[in-house]
């Protein structure tokens, strides 16, 4: 058993926890953090496990199904929860995401929608390459007419340092397809979706 990790698995999936819990250890010390405190003591374990479980996306399948009905219509599912490390400071941000696409052939399990944008938040990321990213992998994997896709966000790397800008959001978005070069079409998805600005 690895010092610190109190019988707890030191690997996972994939990642060598222990290896990153003694790393956490050195982090700490170096920024002056007395990590033989009482309090502190498993400090270091409990970041580790936490930006593994933060880097670790489930794994899916992306259900389709034949449009047998020849739906046309816009499918959206707003306010899907996003959480990601900003890959500059490593700190959080978090926010919601709407997603959105104009079915073929074929649509897609909605529960699918969240879990895409789940797997592209799972490491340092950039919510500007995000927000392509699942727009990207709607585009190719389920080729619709057309795909959409809202992230909203808070981060902490401009809350909590450097500017300190309190209350700032960001919003980024990207449009594939139809949703990109109709202009109605474009219109009605960002109507629906509703960036909530808060």
């Amino acid at each position: 058993m690895v010092p610190g990790t109190h019988g707890r698995p030191t690997r996972h999936d994939g990642v060598d926890v222990a290896a990153a819990e003694r790393a956490a250890g050195e982090f700490l010390s170096a920024l002056g953090i007395p990590v033989d405190a009482e309090g502190l003591r498993d400090t270091p374990g409990r970041m580790a496990r936490a930006y593994a479980e933060l880097f670790s996306p489930r794994p899916f399948d992306l259900t389709t199904f034949p449009n047998d009905e020849g739906y046309d219509e816009l499918v959206l599912v707003r306010s899907i929860p996003v959480r990601s490390v900003c890959e500059h400071h490593m700190l959080p941000f978090a926010g919601v995401a709407h997603v959105g696409y104009l079915p073929g052939r074929r649509i897609v399990g909605l529960s699918k929608l969240a879990r895409i944008v789940e797997h592209f938040a799972c490491r340092p990321q950039v919510q500007e390459r995000l927000t392509k990213q699942v727009a990207d992998w709607l585009q190719t994997r389920l080729e619709p007419k057309g795909v959409g896709v809202v992230v909203e966000a808070d981060h902490t790397c401009m809350t909590l340092r450097g500017v300190r800008a309190s209350g700032s959001h960001t919003v980024t978005s990207a449009l594939l397809g139809v949703l990109r070069d109709d202009a109605r079409s474009r219109g009605e998805f960002f109507a629906l979706a509703h960036p909530t600005g808060h």
